[in-house]
């Protein structure tokens, strides 16, 4: 059994941290803050509920110390690991009470999912470490569920933070007694904490992801003035996310066959997803395809050069169908840290980063036209969106330094603040 902590005890600094993959290039926020807490102290074990599906990782997650610990993906595929789980759970304090929680989630939610996240909970309560004493989770669904299981079977006790997708895709229950049962949560824009702090009064707190600006190159001296007037210049236009719905992909497809046909440009697209194979046959469809470099995922140093090399970056973000949308994509940070004008479009939180026509330029979501103006405008007005994305820049390190995000969670791990060290943005070669 391991002790729960009191209120006002000090949080201890063995840490299981419950992702559900491990690692992952589109979540290089969950590294960064891992990278940082261990650098305050905690000594980290990462519980991935699924095993890799890329083999490309990030420099950040090299510097990650880390322990491992995956559990089974599939229960089928380890029944003698699932059994041996349980037969060790069944003799903890607090199996009964998990027993009766999961079966009363199961009645509302009888899906294969809600069956799975039981298993890996048996799995994990018998295999983790007894001196690691709190659960944090990445992500309010699943992850969340692994965690909240294990904790009152092993009567640990675990918090959250929430995104996006896993904030607007929960039932309203489960958000509400996730929030009951944890510690303390957080959420990493003030339009999710806005909306969770209804749900779970007291529990949640709002902590950018924000950027550790002192392992990114400085933004480059953009003395780059391309319009668009010449076919051997082209303005290059550079969207990265995963080829998803609430993306909005396809309006950026849509604004792209609509620009003017004198203004000569080429879209480069960093992602993968399951829409990939639609998208590009949309654009040759529309006779674009000549114009358009499709790179999949990249690691992050190719990401970083494809900022500095872009000269708009737009991301037409929406509300899917189904209530998917973006918090604050970490994408337009990144963009707006090498000084690269952002066009997007005002949905969820993007305007807490954009301030339109200061820092950047909002459109309406789901409007190819006002897209497809906004790049047009800008495209032939470089001055503009070199001071558009100068702005971005400062505002960017004002107001979202990696620092304070992790001085939120670090307090409330209780991890020393003092060996936080001060950023230092690293030089580079800013010639372009």
């Amino acid at each position: 059994m391991v002790a729960r902590l009191r209120p006002g005890d000090r949080r201890p600094t063995r840490l299981g941290v419950v992702l559900k993959g491990y690692p992952r290039l589109s979540e290089t926020f969950i590294a960064q803050e891992i990278e940082s807490l261990e650098r305050l102290g905690a000594d980290v074990t990462i519980v991935s509920l699924r095993y890799p599906t890329n083999g490309k990782i990030h420099p950040v997650h090299d510097r990650i110390a880390a322990g491992l610990l995956y559990l089974p993906e599939y229960l089928f595929r380890e029944p003698l690991r699932v059994f041996r789980g349980w037969w060790r759970a069944r003799r903890l304090p607090g199996y009964s009470r998990a027993l009766i929680a999961w079966l009363r989630d199961l009645g509302r939610d009888p899906t294969p999912n809600r069956a799975r996240r039981w298993g890996q909970a048996l799995v994990l309560s018998a295999e983790l470490d007894p001196a690691i004493q709190h659960l944090y989770a990445h992500f309010l669904h699943t992850p969340a569920s692994v965690a909240r299981y294990t904790a009152l079977i092993t009567e640990r006790t675990w918090s959250v933070s929430a995104h996006a997708k896993d904030i607007w895709l929960t039932p309203e229950w489960e958000k509400r007694e996730k929030l009951a049962d944890c510690d303390w949560a957080v959420t990493c824009t003030g339009y999710g904490h806005a909306h969770l702090a209804s749900l779970g009064p007291g529990k949640v707190s709002l902590s950018y992801h924000g950027l550790d600006l002192s392992v990114l190159p400085r933004p480059p001296a953009r003395l780059l003035f391309r319009r668009g007037d010449k076919a051997a210049e082209p303005v290059r236009l550079l969207s990265v996310g995963r080829a998803v719905p609430k993306k909005g992909l396809d309006v950026m497809i849509d604004a792209l066959a609509a620009l003017p046909s004198d203004l000569q440009w080429r879209w480069t697209h960093i992602g993968g997803g399951a829409d990939l194979n639609r998208l590009k046959r949309r654009s040759e469809a529309l006779g674009l395809a000549g114009r358009i470099v499709w790179l999949g995922a990249r690691a992050q140093a190719e990401v970083f050069e494809a900022y500095r090399s872009a000269d708009l970056f737009v991301l037409p973000s929406r509300i899917a169908d189904d209530g998917d949308r973006d918090g604050l994509p970490n994408v337009l940070m990144e963009a707006a840290s090498q000084g690269l004008c952002c066009i997007a479009s005002d949905v969820a939180a993007v305007s807490e980063l954009l301030r339109d026509g200061e820092t950047g330029v909002l459109v309406p979501p789901d409007d190819p036209c006002a897209v497809g103006s906004a790049i047009a405008r800008l495209a032939q007005d470089p001055d503009h969106r070199h001071a558009l994305g100068r702005s971005a820049f400062a505002r960017v390190s004002e107001d979202f330094d990696h620092r304070a995000a992790v001085a939120v969670i670090a307090t409330k791990l209780g991890l020393d603040l003092g060996c936080m060290a001060g950023a230092r943005v690293l030089e580079t070669d800013a010639a372009e």
